[in-house]
Protein backbone atom coordinates (compact mmCIF):
# COMPACT_ATOMS: atom_id res chain seq x y z
CA UNK A 1 0.00 0.00 0.00
CA UNK A 2 1.42 3.52 -1.12
CA UNK A 3 1.86 6.27 1.41
CA UNK A 4 -0.51 9.34 1.34
CA UNK A 5 -0.37 12.71 2.07
CA UNK A 6 -3.04 14.87 2.61
CA UNK A 7 -2.27 18.75 2.17
CA UNK A 8 -5.26 21.24 3.09
CA UNK A 9 -4.74 24.15 0.36
CA UNK A 10 -7.10 26.54 2.04
CA UNK A 11 -10.16 27.10 4.10
CA UNK A 12 -13.91 27.52 4.08
CA UNK A 13 -14.70 30.71 5.47
CA UNK A 14 -17.67 32.94 6.51
CA UNK A 15 -18.91 36.46 8.18
CA UNK A 16 -20.82 38.89 7.63
CA UNK A 17 -19.71 39.80 4.30
CA UNK A 18 -20.06 35.94 3.20
CA UNK A 19 -18.58 32.60 2.59
CA UNK A 20 -15.78 32.31 0.77
CA UNK A 21 -12.72 29.87 0.23
CA UNK A 22 -9.00 31.42 1.79
CA UNK A 23 -6.23 29.54 0.22
CA UNK A 24 -2.98 29.29 1.68
CA UNK A 25 -1.22 32.58 -0.02
CA UNK A 26 1.21 30.31 -2.01
CA UNK A 27 -2.00 29.14 -3.65
CA UNK A 28 -3.24 32.83 -5.10
CA UNK A 29 -1.42 32.54 -8.89
CA UNK A 30 -2.92 28.92 -9.08
CA UNK A 31 -6.71 30.99 -9.43
CA UNK A 32 -5.27 32.48 -12.51
CA UNK A 33 -8.21 31.97 -15.12
CA UNK A 34 -10.71 30.60 -12.77
CA UNK A 35 -12.75 33.73 -12.80
CA UNK A 36 -13.69 33.13 -16.27
CA UNK A 37 -15.99 29.88 -14.83
CA UNK A 38 -19.23 30.41 -13.02
CA UNK A 39 -18.86 27.27 -11.14
CA UNK A 40 -16.23 25.31 -8.90
CA UNK A 41 -15.99 22.14 -7.53
CA UNK A 42 -14.24 22.09 -4.37
CA UNK A 43 -12.80 18.79 -3.06
CA UNK A 44 -13.06 19.46 0.92
CA UNK A 45 -12.36 16.90 4.16
CA UNK A 46 -15.23 16.73 5.91
CA UNK A 47 -13.57 17.37 9.17
CA UNK A 48 -16.88 17.24 11.51
CA UNK A 49 -18.41 14.32 10.46
CA UNK A 50 -17.47 13.13 13.40
CA UNK A 51 -18.72 9.15 12.74
CA UNK A 52 -16.87 6.00 12.16
CA UNK A 53 -17.76 4.93 8.95
CA UNK A 54 -19.69 1.56 8.54
CA UNK A 55 -19.73 -0.43 4.93
CA UNK A 56 -23.30 0.31 5.65
CA UNK A 57 -25.67 3.05 5.92
CA UNK A 58 -29.52 2.12 8.06
CA UNK A 59 -32.21 4.54 6.48
CA UNK A 60 -29.90 7.20 5.38
CA UNK A 61 -32.99 9.01 3.43
CA UNK A 62 -36.25 9.04 4.39
CA UNK A 63 -38.10 7.87 1.22
CA UNK A 64 -34.70 5.30 0.53
CA UNK A 65 -34.44 1.57 1.37
CA UNK A 66 -33.42 0.44 4.92
CA UNK A 67 -29.85 -0.17 3.94
CA UNK A 68 -27.88 1.35 1.75
CA UNK A 69 -23.85 0.89 1.36
CA UNK A 70 -22.29 4.01 2.58
CA UNK A 71 -20.74 4.33 -1.63
CA UNK A 72 -24.54 4.49 -2.51
CA UNK A 73 -25.02 7.32 -0.82
CA UNK A 74 -23.94 11.03 0.31
CA UNK A 75 -23.25 10.63 4.04
CA UNK A 76 -20.45 11.93 5.58
CA UNK A 77 -19.57 9.39 7.74
CA UNK A 78 -16.95 7.59 5.36
CA UNK A 79 -14.22 5.78 4.73
CA UNK A 80 -12.45 9.07 3.96
CA UNK A 81 -14.44 12.11 4.91
CA UNK A 82 -13.80 13.86 1.30
CA UNK A 83 -16.69 15.94 0.29
CA UNK A 84 -17.26 17.40 -3.21
CA UNK A 85 -19.41 20.36 -3.66
CA UNK A 86 -20.44 22.21 -7.08
CA UNK A 87 -20.86 25.83 -6.48
CA UNK A 88 -21.09 29.23 -7.89
CA UNK A 89 -18.51 31.33 -7.96
CA UNK A 90 -19.04 34.88 -6.39
CA UNK A 91 -15.89 36.66 -7.34
CA UNK A 92 -12.13 35.26 -7.54
CA UNK A 93 -9.13 37.30 -5.59
CA UNK A 94 -6.06 36.29 -7.03
CA UNK A 95 -4.27 38.72 -4.89
CA UNK A 96 -5.87 37.56 -2.10
CA UNK A 97 -5.96 33.94 -2.26
CA UNK A 98 -9.91 33.55 -2.23
CA UNK A 99 -12.64 32.51 -4.07
CA UNK A 100 -15.79 34.06 -2.91
CA UNK A 101 -19.17 31.61 -3.13
CA UNK A 102 -22.94 31.91 -2.83
CA UNK A 103 -23.12 28.83 -0.87
CA UNK A 104 -21.43 25.70 0.03
CA UNK A 105 -22.44 22.51 2.58
CA UNK A 106 -19.19 22.85 4.23
CA UNK A 107 -19.18 24.26 7.96
CA UNK A 108 -16.61 27.19 8.35
CA UNK A 109 -13.42 25.71 9.02
CA UNK A 110 -13.59 23.33 6.81
CA UNK A 111 -10.26 22.34 4.79
CA UNK A 112 -10.22 22.93 1.02
CA UNK A 113 -8.11 19.94 -0.15
CA UNK A 114 -8.50 21.31 -4.21
CA UNK A 115 -10.52 23.46 -6.81
CA UNK A 116 -11.26 22.28 -10.19
CA UNK A 117 -13.30 24.38 -12.62
CA UNK A 118 -16.40 22.80 -13.66
CA UNK A 119 -16.77 22.25 -17.21
CA UNK A 120 -20.20 20.71 -18.38
CA UNK A 121 -17.99 18.51 -21.51
CA UNK A 122 -16.41 16.84 -18.52
CA UNK A 123 -19.03 17.02 -15.32
CA UNK A 124 -22.32 17.26 -16.78
CA UNK A 125 -24.91 13.96 -17.14
CA UNK A 126 -27.54 14.80 -20.00
CA UNK A 127 -29.31 11.86 -18.99
CA UNK A 128 -28.28 10.23 -15.61
CA UNK A 129 -30.05 6.58 -13.82
CA UNK A 130 -31.03 7.18 -10.31
CA UNK A 131 -32.87 4.90 -8.12
CA UNK A 132 -36.86 5.35 -8.28
CA UNK A 133 -36.79 6.43 -4.40
CA UNK A 134 -35.02 9.54 -5.08
CA UNK A 135 -36.68 10.52 -8.63
CA UNK A 136 -38.63 13.21 -7.18
CA UNK A 137 -35.22 14.99 -6.32
CA UNK A 138 -34.39 18.25 -8.44
CA UNK A 139 -33.01 17.64 -11.59
CA UNK A 140 -30.08 20.07 -11.34
CA UNK A 141 -28.38 22.41 -9.56
CA UNK A 142 -30.13 25.54 -10.34
CA UNK A 143 -33.42 23.81 -9.21
CA UNK A 144 -32.49 22.55 -5.99
CA UNK A 145 -32.31 25.70 -4.40
CA UNK A 146 -36.16 25.36 -3.64
CA UNK A 147 -36.17 21.94 -2.62
CA UNK A 148 -36.26 21.21 0.88
CA UNK A 149 -33.07 18.84 1.55
CA UNK A 150 -33.86 18.67 4.67
CA UNK A 151 -36.90 16.15 4.66
CA UNK A 152 -34.87 13.63 2.04
CA UNK A 153 -31.94 13.00 5.04
CA UNK A 154 -31.87 10.90 7.91
CA UNK A 155 -28.41 11.87 8.64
Amino acid sequence: MCKMEVHPIGRVEEDEGGTRIVLDPAYGPALRGMEEYGHVLVVWWFDRSGNVASLIEEKPYVKGPDELGVFATRSPMRPNPIAVSCVDIAYVDEEGATVGLYYIDAFPGSPVLDLKPYTPSIDRIESPTTPDWCSHWSRSYEESGGFDWDAEFNF
